[in-house]
């Protein structure tokens, strides 16, 4: 599990989950760290993707199916066993709902908690007919990478570490670019979802997430770009808000 699992703070004895999976080339780190944040009773497990990590040298996955199977097939006695909420920004919202579908539709599991972060739902038309970024040229990428926000000047200045990331990158955005899902006749899920995003990121359509679920719908918006998480402000009221809904899920297990 480790070589998929990033978990820095081990805790059998958690109520409950919360599984985080990464934005378009990243790693697992960012949110492996919040298990040294939020309290005992919630063990945070990051997910790690192939081409980066302990991981670089196994091809990039191809597409979405892939993730899903390996997750899956990884976690699935860790999901029998005890509440999980999912957590996802960019890429990882759209991996971890094509997660959790998977998940609804071979085993009958749901998330107790499904948060989405700085994404368009899957089938809506903003998503569909957004422009296909992992195509572009790789100056016309970087150029677009640097307008979004998030990424240090200096690094994409830097040919050295660009030639590190940028595989990555645009492997992960071709998986998520060529995922198709349709809209769902009803709901799917019946467990509450919650989406954030950045005031000054490029407009998502969040309100078609409505449609997977018959649990509570909110929306959480917050000052900044496309990675308005990486903000200490911000990432304390995101992990302030999980907290609450996972100690709702601790008091419905108890």
């Amino acid at each position: 599990m480790e070589k998929v699992i990033g978990c820095f703070k081990r805790n059998p004895e958690a109520v409950a989950r919360l599984i985080c999976f990464p934005w378009a080339g990243g790693g697992s780190m960012h949110y492996a760290r919040w298990g040294n944040v939020l309290n005992s009773s919630i063990e945070v497990l990051a997910v790690k993707l192939p081409g980066r990590e302990g991981r670089v040298k196994e091809p990039f996955f191809e597409n979405m199916q892939q993730i899903v199977d390996e997750v899956i097939g990884v976690l699935l006695p860790l999901m029998k066993e005890k509440p999980f909420a999912l957590f996802g920004h960019s890429f990882g919202a759209l991996t971890s709902f094509a997660v959790a579908d998977a998940l609804k539709k071979s085993h009958n599991l749901e998330p107790a908690h499904l948060f989405l972060s700085g994404a368009s739902a899957p089938y809506s038309e903003m998503r569909i007919k957004a422009a296909k970024r992992s195509e572009l040229s790789d100056e016309d990428f970087l150029w677009w990478l640097s307008s979004i926000g998030g990424t240090p000047p200096e690094l994409l200045a830097n040919p050295e570490v660009v030639k590190l990331f940028l595989p990555a990158l645009k492997a992960d955005l071709h998986v998520v670019e060529n995922y198709r899902c349709n809209r769902p006749d009803g709901p799917f899920f019946s467990c509450p979802v919650t989406c954030f995003d950045g005031k000054e990121d490029m407009p998502h359509d969040l309100q078609a997430w409505k449609d997977i679920s018959s649990g509570d719908f909110t929306i959480r918006m917050f000052d900044g770009s496309h990675f308005y998480l990486k903000d200490s402000e911000n990432e304390k009221v995101i992990l302030d808000y999980i907290t609450k809904y996972m100690e709702t899920i601790e008091m419905d297990y108890l």
